[in-house]
């Protein structure tokens, strides 16, 4: 149970209902009309640069980014360091190589972006499939954590009843957000969300450093001492080990981040919702720097942790570290009972809560969106669909998605599914930014190869990951008594990537030779929309 009194409890409910209530009313009042889809799927693209950077930013900034990110500073030191960085750069790489094509290729979907010089079903099923694939893993670690997290915050037991309940209610307001707010709707919600979360980072990494008189190496010599690894805080290999094969794990996981986390479909959706390229080009700028700033806090807050909380503790009530950003508002507060400590936990949980619920509401319009309009739309009813018969399945698909998720989570939520959240970030690096990549950049680039791109990558990533280290074989895996695992790494970049684009080469090379006049249509396709594509021009 949490060692906090009632008035603590009480005040965390509060927040929580206030939030709630707020965010709910933003949704239904910016929700579309049932026979809106620009308005559903972009918001009719009327948010200022400011206001959608800030939206991109909180949908790339998840509940797992915040929480294990924290964590994993907090216990393994150099090598949290490391994601962090790694997790700015991801987005930074997007927004010069990938942005500005994508607002200019996208209409609503990562469909329409790969079908527009390869229209067919085909294309639009496996578009679909795809996004499916890189957004349940996601959802499912979210709202899993949901449960854990949420009976902690507040003082709840941790039997798997309490825990199924606070999955439902978050799997259930998930869904209201993506079926009534739409685009609009939960971009509200993840401005909401960001301005909390800042200011709560920036209110505790200032106590932090103030507990150490600004200076930040106190912090890092009280922090080594509280990991009791002493020197190895500040080295890589607390994380996943320092031996040959480890090294080259943790090199596989950082390009992986880098590669394909701006890469999800929720992030990348984001993109259709600006006005024009000098918007979504000012849009990211403000993505960028507020999600670095963010992850510059983040290192100071899992370093305050490992200094003032202390690594037994934090392992003690998580041994991944998650509820690191709790502990350490409490140690920084001035002692349980106090107002300031209620004060500061209570913003923080309530921080934490609307950061769950607005994660897992952008993956779940993510999802819908793929299903009611590359599947349905274009597949099934090959674009003859009325806009509000597509209106009406978009929310029956976010019902949907939101329920097999939630059904998921409850089955799952005894077990360590942290390695869904790499598996998520595989297949974005591993098929969706191959695909994204050749099909922007490639006049080759042909239906086949897209396809070899898409399954190819994401195949390769489901298979290594199910025989990886992560899965079984290893004390921390989600099957530690079990051991099937052949690939020796935990993360799947090293092979996976590579596989993606080689199977998207060599599709459109054997493409070529069987059917060269299809081909020379793809490259005329591709030729006519370039200027657009690339530069905006008409």
């Amino acid at each position: 149970m949490n060692d906090y009194g009632s008035g603590t409890q009480a005040l965390v409910l509060v927040l929580f209902s206030t939030l709630v209530t707020l965010t709910l009313l933003m949704c239904v009042m910016a929700g579309p009309d049932r026979d809106d889809l620009t308005n559903f799927y972009t918001g009719y693209r009327s948010l200022t640069p400011l206001k959608n950077g800030l939206a991109i930013a909180g949908d790339y900034i998840s509940a797992a980014t915040v929480l294990s990110t924290t964590g994993i500073i907090a216990l393994a030191g150099y090598d949290g360091y490391v994601l962090a960085v790694s997790t700015a750069l991801s987005l930074v790489l997007l927004m010069f190589l990938l942005a500005e094509p994508l607002r200019n290729a996208g209409s609503f979907t990562m469909g329409d972006v790969l079908a527009r010089t390869m229209p067919g079903r085909a294309v639009r099923i496996a578009s679909c499939v795809v996004t499916l694939s890189a957004t349940l893993p996601f959802l499912v670690v979210q709202l899993s954590g949901a449960g854990s997290l949420l009976t902690f915050i507040l003082g709840m037991s941790h039997e798997a009843g309490a825990r199924t309940v606070c999955i439902v209610l978050v799997g259930s307001l998930m869904i209201i957000y993506a079926a009534i707010g739409g685009m609009r709707g939960t971009a509200l919600v993840q401005m909401i969300k960001i301005v909390l979360l800042l200011g709560t980072s920036v209110t505790v990494a200032a106590l932090v450093l103030n507990r150490f008189d600004w200076s930040p190496g106190e912090v890092l010599r009280a922090a080594e001492r509280g990991s009791g690894t002493g020197p190895a805080f500040l080295s890589q290999g607390l994380q996943l080990g320092t031996s040959a094969s480890q090294r080259l794990d943790f090199a596989s996981l950082q390009i992986t981040v880098i590669l394909g986390a701006a890469c999800l479909p929720h992030i990348t959706m984001r993109l259709y919702s600006s006005r024009d390229v000098p918007a979504v080009r000012r849009s990211m700028s403000w993505a960028v720097g507020t999600v670095t700033t963010f992850c510059l806090l983040v290192i100071v807050m899992g370093t305050g942790a490992a200094a003032l909380v202390g690594s037994q503790y934090i392992t003690a009530a998580d041994p991944h570290g998650r509820t690191s950003m709790l502990m350490l508002s409490r140690a920084l507060g001035g002692g349980a009972g106090s107002a300031s400590t209620t004060v500061l936990y209570a913003a923080v949980a309530g921080t934490i809560f609307i950061t769950l619920l607005s994660s897992v509401a952008g993956m779940t319009l993510a999802a819908a969106s793929s299903l009611a309009h590359d599947l349905f739309a274009h597949a099934l009813r090959r674009e003859r669909a009325e806009p509000r018969t597509e209106m009406t399945v978009a929310a029956w698909t976010s019902v949907a998605v939101g329920t097999v998720a939630v059904l998921l989570s409850v089955l799952v939520q005894n077990w360590d599914v942290g390695v869904l959240t790499t598996l998520a970030i595989c297949i974005g690096a591993s098929a969706v930014a191959p695909a994204l990549t050749y099909s922007l950049f490639w006049r080759g680039f042909t239906r086949t190869g897209l396809l070899a791109s898409l399954y190819g990558g994401t195949a390769c990533a489901l298979v290594l990951m199910a025989f990886s280290k992560a899965v079984s074989g290893t004390p921390s895996a989600v099957f530690p008594h079990a051991d099937f695992g052949w690939f020796p790494l935990q993360s799947t970049g090293l092979v996976s990537i590579p596989f993606g684009y080689l199977a998207g080469w060599l599709g459109s090379r054997l493409d070529h030779r069987r059917r060269a006049a299809e081909s020379r249509e793809n490259r005329r396709l591709y030729e006519e929309s370039e200027a657009r594509l690339l530069a905006a021009a008409e």
